[in-house]
């Protein structure tokens, strides 16, 4: 392998890498944030601030001057200000695949957790896809908040390899073996709608780029029955449910959006208001492309 920060062999590029991140991670939830006005219409700068977040972070979070505005043209607007037009299309999406993320109770939508007013555990977008099919960029718009709760909990998966990986090499070496952990299918009515997904936690992209695929739903998962590997999935447990000063908590407002390359994040539960029409609603981007110019 070439040299390379996520090369186990490559200590010296690893540690340079390592002392730049560090030096340049967030320490505030202030430091994501950039103000604009039309996510869809950005300035120079404003594009410029947002794709510095991204390159540092991973992550970038807009404020628009929008309001509750509706369309997904939102979305695809700003996705597409950094090179993101690869959409990953899910059956409960829009005809344009931007999915609306709002209470559903209808008999295909009330089984799937995002649907729901439920919490939803940590994870990163389209673990179970296929491994050349993975979503490398997450866009969140908000048109409406909840009524209360819907709190986002976000980290940087790079700083999340690093402390792994300061932790005990051998973590990072299990969970990117070709077979540390297995999604299951997906049949409904007897239907196949995805075969079982075998493959690794940890990824290192054609251009270079480090991926995670994961979720922390107990359900949905099958670990390889390896005892590196269950240390490696308890230390990461653990990590996402404690108090790390890498993890961010917020809760995206009425013409709020997220640009991130899929970075790990969950969503508390909420409580919508009473009023159909003041219903939370979230737009939802992925992308099989990453933010561009990084």
């Amino acid at each position: 392998m070439k040299k390379s920060p996520f090369n186990l062999d490559d200590d010296s590029t690893y540690q340079k890498w390592r002392d730049w991140k560090l030096e340049n991670c967030a320490k505030d939830v202030s430091d994501f944030i950039v103000e604009i006005d039309d996510p869809r219409k950005l300035t120079q700068a404003q594009h410029d601030a947002i794709l510095d977040r991204c390159k540092k972070y991973n992550m970038a979070v807009y404020v628009s001057k929008l309001g509750d505005m509706e369309g997904t043209d939102i979305p695809r607007g700003i996705g597409s200000a950094f090179g993101l037009e690869n959409l990953d299309y899910n059956r409960g999406a829009e005809s344009d695949a931007v999915t609306a993320l709002t209470v559903q109770d209808d008999a295909y939508h009330s089984v799937y957790i995002p649907y729901s007013n439920r919490e939803i555990h940590w994870h990163t977008d389209g673990y179970y896809n296929r491994l050349d099919l993975q979503n490398h960029a997450l866009l969140l718009h908000c048109v409406r908040p909840a009524m209360s709760g819907g709190e986002n909990a976000v980290i940087d998966n790079e700083l999340v390899y690093i402390l792994m990986r300061d932790e005990n090499p051998d973590y990072i070496r299990a969970l990117m073996a070709e077979d540390a952990v297995l999604f299951p299918e997906n049949i409904v009515d007897g239907v196949e709608l995805r075969p079982n997904r075998i493959g690794p936690v940890w990824m290192v992209a054609a251009d270079g780029h480090l991926h995670m695929r994961y979720t922390m739903r107990k359900r949905n998962v099958l670990w390889k029955d390896d005892s590196t590997v269950k240390s490696a999935v308890t230390w990461l447990e653990n990590l996402l449910n404690g108090d790390s000063e890498h993890i961010f908590r917020a809760t995206l407002q009425s013409g709020w959006g997220l640009v991130s390359n899929n970075v790990l994040h969950d969503r508390s539960s909420f409580e919508d208001d009473e009023d159909p029409a003041k219903k939370r609603l979230l737009y939802r981007a992925r992308y099989f492309d990453r933010i561009q110019g990084m």
